[in-house]
């Protein structure tokens, strides 16, 4: 399938950077030289098997909710292993930190746009808690009992590292540099995005009533939990286009992780001052 010339802010992203699976820019070969370079696909197949077992460990085994306990460090360990690793994968297939969205000439030009993405996300959720009819929206049973130093762990601690971490340099990073090399900016934003909608699957399956907003909407039937859940994922798929097309303009990663952590960390915030 041919592929549209890269624009400027890809070209930007690609200085600098050689082809996965490409030769290595010195002649003296590494350790990652001598045991082989592994190919796009192949390194595409294992990030996917690596995030599986991830979201099994971080869902279902380690209880990443868990605030303050022997839980909540394991998944955010989780975390942090779990992103070591898909680097580790990216750099077996010869990818740079271009590759990922965070070479050295985009970090400012990245940090301008989550600054402004941040704000842009303070304002929209400061309206929608003023406004009476959008009130209702960040009421979520969840935040029953939550107390100041636990919201104050869950924004500074368990959002950037268990959730936007993670799931950055997964997606927009490592997945989207991966595909982008072989296939182009289409490509890129299909794949990340898609699986970035099934990666929301277990964490959805009691949203439907944790949110009153959303039991109006579907109920708390069985029936009305699974269409919660696919609902949540076809969002969290659009969410994925949107940070890919942001990682593509600015040229780095820092951008969707800005948009990121602001519209969870920030919805924290609001839903845990309207109770």
């Amino acid at each position: 399938m041919p592929c549209r010339p890269p624009d400027d802010a890809e070209r930007r992203e690609g200085q600098g950077r050689r082809a996965v699976g490409g030769a290595p820019r010195s002649r003296r070969p590494g350790r990652i030289g001598r045991i082989g370079r592994i190919g796009t696909w192949p390194a595409v197949a294992l990030t996917v098997a690596v995030l599986v077992a991830a979201n099994l460990v971080m869902h279902r085994w380690t209880g990443l909710s868990g605030l303050f306990g022997h839980s909540g460090v394991s998944g955010l360990v989780a975390a942090v292993v779990v992103s070591a690793l898909l680097l580790g994968v990216l750099r077996w297939a010869g990818g740079t930190r271009a590759d990922v969205g965070l070479a050295p000439g985009t970090l400012a030009r990245g940090t301008r746009w989550a600054l402004v993405l941040i704000g842009l996300v303070a304002a929209v959720y400061l309206v929608g808690a003023l406004l009476p009819a959008t009130r209702t929206l960040f009421e979520d049973r969840r935040y029953d009992g939550m107390s100041w130093s636990e919201l104050t762990l869950r924004v500074l601690v368990l959002v950037p590292v268990g959730t936007v971490l993670v799931e950055e340099i997964a997606f927009r990073g490592v997945l989207y540099g991966l595909v982008l090399r072989a296939r182009g900016t289409l490509w890129a934003t299909t794949v990340s995005s898609l699986l970035f909608g099934l990666w929301h699957v277990l964490p959805s399956l009691h949203l439907a009533t944790a949110k009153p907003a959303l039991t109006a909407v579907f109920g708390d039937s069985a029936l009305g939990g699974v269409l919660a859940v696919v609902a949540a994922v076809l969002f969290t798929a659009a969410a994925g286009v949107l940070f890919c097309e942001l990682r593509r303009r600015s040229g780095s990663l820092l951008a969707p992780m800005g948009l990121h952590w602001a519209v969870n960390a920030l919805g924290y915030v609001a839903g845990f001052l309207l109770r």
